[in-house]
């Protein structure tokens, strides 16, 4: 099979988006219907989660069905719910004798700064998005969890940039995919860690919207905080950011193992978002295993930073402007 740079290169993955854009706000489903090991590692100072604590190694659920990633704050939450009735209604799910109970963990995004505040994913989005998953490679940039996402946000939105959702993949040897998908909220700007250049975050005060084409001139969150404006301004500055995404892989993984995937997968944050992992994001990565090839965890988890990186420099450059925030995506498909 010819590896097409999505998270769906990973067998058993499917992927499915819902959105409104015109609120700006919408979700993403990971669906594994037969099942999937999985972990969780959440590093930012202010996430939003549903049955994350099912994915601790001790804990008795070793299989989830579905992740969901979406916008509309914690209201967001909701989406999963539509999951579970879709995942139920196609008899899938942890047998518990009396039912079927679909596992169906999920992280949100705060997007209701951009478009519509009253309107966010509600449990009809969520069973649309995952009556929409397939295997084909998704869409990316404006769609799903990434339709209202934004980055560079220190001042509040007139100098922030569009992002979006991203995927890649990667094939690790011996036959091991690892693939990514993320939607890209951040606080900070986002950098391509080859160069050490930013290519999408908070402009300079100087310049006027982005044209396609033209050089973006950029503040530098990073120097900013500690410009004594900077300084001022931090105790006021947004707190609707977060990066939420997931790494899978056909690797057979135990929870644990999982979830050591999960935390060397944040290193993509780390090496891409700068700063990374502050009070203001609540960051959260999940890691899913789909299969039963051989891998050594420390290779997997070193390629699952590997691949989220790339999948984050795709949500930005695929993003399309919105809302009056001008993105980077203007006329690529």
């Amino acid at each position: 099979m010819k590896r097409k740079n999505s998270i769906t290169d990973v067998r058993g993955i499917e992927v499915g988006h819902a959105q409104n854009e015109e609120a700006l706000t919408g979700c993403t489903v990971i669906l594994c219907r037969k099942g999937a090991v999985a972990g969780v590692d959440v590093r930012g100072g202010a996430p939003g989660t549903r049955e994350t604590d099912l994915l601790n190694p001790i804990n008795l659920v070793q299989k989830i069905h579905a992740i969901v990633l979406a916008g509309g704050s914690a209201f967001g939450l909701d989406a999963a719910s539509g999951v579970m009735r879709y995942l139920e209604e196609n008899k899938i799910g942890f047998n518990t004798g009396a039912a079927r109970v679909p596992i169906v963990p999920s992280a949100i995004l705060y997007d209701l700064n951009l478009g519509r505040a009253d309107v966010r994913p509600d449990s009809a989005m969520g069973a649309f998005a995952a009556a929409s998953a397939v295997s084909a490679p998704p869409a990316e940039g404006n769609v799903g969890a990434g339709t209202g996402a934004s980055v560079g946000k220190m001042f509040g939105m007139k100098l922030a940039m569009k992002s979006g959702l991203g995927t890649a993949s990667m094939d690790i040897g011996g036959g091991v995919i690892v693939g990514a998908i993320v939607a890209v909220n951040a606080f900070g700007d986002v950098v391509d860690s080859g160069t050490g250049e930013i290519i999408a975050g908070l402009r300079s005060g100087k310049v006027g919207p982005l044209r396609v084409g033209k050089k973006t001139q950029f503040a530098d969150t990073l120097a900013m905080m500690k410009s004594p404006i900077g300084r001022g301004i931090l105790g006021f500055a947004g707190r609707g950011n977060t990066v939420i995404g997931a790494v899978a892989t056909n690797a057979k993984l135990t929870k644990a193992q999982a979830t050591k995937v999960a935390q060397m997968a944040q290193d993509g944050i780390a090496r891409t978002i700068r700063p990374a992992h502050t009070m203001l994001d609540g960051d959260v990565i999940f890691a899913l295993s789909t299969g039963a090839k051989k891998a050594d965890v420390s290779t997997v988890g070193a390629f699952a930073a590997e691949v989220m990186a790339e999948a984050i420099l795709r949500a930005v450059k695929m993003a399309k402007s919105a809302g009056g925030v001008p993105g980077m995506g203007e006329g690529k498909k």
